[in-house]
């Protein structure tokens, strides 16, 4: 544990009741990045912060390049900076060391010069070398990038986050002098749907989008209000307490990691899965991408390496649900709607 994580103690993962959903999308996510990353939208106070950072714990280990402000890796080119790159090529070796997947919060009120970064002009002119300071893209780089209420955030900042979302990198030019790094992230976000909407071309790059309301049973809301005023109090104590469950969530992602690129998915399954995109009038292939790694990801999370129908029932939802053309006169939900078209192809009763 770090110090700063000593200071300012987080609500353990497993400890947080209710919305499975949520923290299926979230573990998905995890074990297999190329998801896409995942949009919650529910009520004020149901724990969607929370739970997002309570992610933090069950993060594995990464191999970076050491002393690397974009958190290179040293052996995928793609996911490597422009200077690490010139060292391999020089055959320089490389000095590694792990890290746990970053996790970088963006604030409502952050400039574009912190996400990107910036450009020292001066330097550039006077010396002739591009100085760069490095924004929260970079920090993002093969981690976690979490944006609070992100339907609030200035639309020249979704742009930046759409851009390096659909590209993998991110590209700042001052004064006719470019500097490229990459950007290659799983892009979270929380927000309440009363607050206003998102626009349809941020929508669309969340590979997922988990809906969570206000818990209802009685029971389940004392359970949640003790457990927030044991953790107030003791927080350590308390976090204690759920070690065991926590490391054993963590070995279990960390082994569905290594066991995503076995499992398979039949070809009937694949082809049954863009009927029902092509069903429910999807734009695009995307819906058909996501859906096909999602099942696959919960798959290796099971410890299974062939992907059943109960696993594509389980997320399909999840996949495809904000990905339907909004009709006004529409009075079924989406989610019902998709779940009803998945029942019709793959003939449950």
């Amino acid at each position: 544990m770090t110090s700063a994580q000593q200071d300012r103690p987080i609500f353990p993962f497993t400890a947080i009741v209710g919305q499975e959903e949520m923290k299926l999308a979230l573990i998905l996510n995890v074990i297999d990045p190329k998801i896409g990353g995942v949009m919650i939208m529910g009520d004020r106070g149901t724990g969607k912060s929370t739970t997002v950072r309570a992610l933090v714990d069950l993060l594995p280990e990464i191999e970076v390049v050491a002393n690397d402000p974009f958190n290179s890796d040293p052996k995928d080119t793609e996911s490597m900076s422009e200077e690490v790159r010139q060292q391999i090529s020089s055959g320089q070796i490389l000095e590694t060391t792990q890290i746990k997947i970053p996790m970088v919060d963006l604030p409502l009120g952050a400039t574009e010069d912190r996400v990107c970064g910036t450009i020292d002009i001066e330097k550039a002119l006077t010396d002739g070398i591009k100085a760069f300071e490095p924004g929260l893209l970079a920090k993002a780089n093969r981690g976690i990038l979490y944006v609070d209420e992100v339907n609030l955030l200035d639309d020249h900042l979704v742009d930046v986050l759409l851009d390096s979302a659909a590209s993998g990198w991110n590209t700042v030019e001052r004064e006719g002098i470019s500097i490229c790094h990459p950007a290659r992230f799983i892009l979270v976000g929380s927000g309440n749907p009363e607050e206003g909407e998102l626009r349809p071309q941020l929508l669309d790059r969340f590979g997922m989008h988990a809906q969570i309301g206000t818990v209802k049973e009685p029971d389940l809301r004392v359970k949640i209000v003790e457990q927030r005023s044991e953790f107030d109090a003791n927080p350590n104590e308390f976090r204690a307490g759920y070690k065991i469950a926590q490391d054993e969530l963590t070995k279990k992602i960390m082994e569905a990691r290594q066991l995503l690129p076995k499992v398979e998915i039949s070809y009937e399954f694949r082809v049954q899965i863009s009927q029902i995109c092509s069903e429910l009038n999807v734009d695009g292939l995307r819906g058909d991408i996501v859906t096909n790694r999602a099942a696959k990801a919960i798959a290796a999370f099971e410890g299974r390496v062939e992907v059943t129908s109960d696993d594509i029932s389980r997320i399909i939802t999840l996949c495809l649900r904000h990905r339907l053309r909004k009709d006004p006169l529409e009075t079924i939900d989406s989610g019902t709607k998709v779940q009803d078209t998945f029942r019709d192809i793959f003939a449950w009763a």
